[in-house]
């Protein structure tokens, strides 16, 4: 076993830790520092595919701007620790074990039938700009441009809609349409 084979798994093995522990969590915050913790471990995960360009950005806008975001929602709700209402059972518990339980199944299907094929897909010349800058740039503003495009536009509409739904009249009263 190569170190990097041993790091992929200790990584690995940290980043489904710190999943489980963010899902199990009642309390907010320390839901949120596990999916800190988690956004840590899939960037070192990037790191090791070589694509440094994905790392930094994992942890500059999800680690980074995502969570402050979070958190403060997390501070502007003010959700406190939820014991009264985790303890009873209901059907949108039982759904979702079943559903979660029908996707690891299905994960471990997908990923036992790619281990039975004759191994990894032959990887090209080209293989060390997928993660560069270069590589990101040229898929984004080549293969992908339209779909960037939409996403802009789309981000567009919802700053502009929020902006539209919170603007208030000064006396409180909202404008009509």
């Amino acid at each position: 076993m190569t170190l990097e084979f041993l790091i992929f798994f200790f990584v690995a093995a940290a980043a489904v830790t710190t999943a489980l522990l963010m899902v199990l969590q009642r309390n907010p915050v320390m839901s949120a520092i596990y999916l800190i913790a988690n956004f840590f471990c899939l960037a070192a995960l990037y790191l090791l595919l070589h694509a440094q360009l994905l790392a930094v950005l994992q942890v500059v806008v999800y680690a980074g701007a995502i969570m402050v975001l979070v958190v403060f929602v997390i501070m502007l709700l003010n959700l406190g620790d939820e014991r009264a209402a985790a303890t009873r059972l209901n059907l949108r518990g039982i759904v979702a074990v079943v559903v979660s339980c029908a996707l690891l199944v299905e994960l471990l299907y997908l990923f036992a039938g790619s281990a039975l094929d004759n191994g990894p897909p032959a990887v090209g010349a080209d293989a060390s700009r997928i993660g560069s800058v270069e590589g990101m740039g040229e898929a984004l503003f080549g293969k992908f441009l339209l779909p960037f495009e939409v996403t802009s536009l789309l981000l567009l509409a919802a700053i502009i809609g929020a902006v539209v739904l919170a603007r208030r009249e000064p006396d409180g009263l909202r404008r009509p349409s």
